[in-house]
């Protein structure tokens, strides 16, 4: 039994670098949605704002449920970052928990430290990531589906 849990602890260790590097791109990604979103709200605010998908329907002539899919489409990355980045968090928080856990029995707090700062410090991020896309999602659904609703009651009236 030693072998297999050695084998797994082994695995388990070989995905800590690249759930760090997901966090990373996250949380990159987050603040460049975040930055795009805020220049999306002065827009809208000053009334300077084209939107993407009064163009894309005028291009394309689709009906409602094609736009719907395409407002789905440009939502998917910030739905998946909303989404993902919480377990990715908890991932980079578990691996290291097995040797700071060890480093324990055997009275060494540096070592503990050691795996707790890296622990905790890839939980917030990817929470802060998962906060940040989450907003963004939740407002520019909103926004979308109303220019979505704008298009539909234009077609009724004409």
């Amino acid at each position: 039994m030693n072998e297999i849990e050695s084998t797994l602890y082994a695995l388990s260790r070989l995905f800590m670098t690249p759930v760090l590097l997901l966090i990373l791109v996250a949380l990159v990604y987050a603040f460049v949605a975040l930055g795009a979103f805020a220049v999306e709200a002065w827009q809208r605010r000053r009334g300077l704002y084209r939107s993407p998908l009064g163009e894309y329907r005028r291009q394309s002539g689709f009906g409602s449920d094609d736009l719907e899919l395409w407002i789905m489409k440009r939502l998917e990355w910030l739905r998946i970052t909303s989404r993902s980045a919480p377990m990715l968090g908890l991932v980079a928080t578990m691996i290291p928990m097995g040797p700071a856990l060890i480093a324990l029995t055997r009275s060494d707090a540096q070592g503990v430290g050691d795996n707790l700062v890296v622990a905790f410090s890839a939980v917030i991020l990817a929470l802060v990531s998962a906060s940040i896309t989450f907003f963004i999602l939740t407002i520019r659904r909103r926004w979308l589906l109303q220019e979505l609703r704008e298009i539909e009651r234009a077609g009724e009236a004409a």
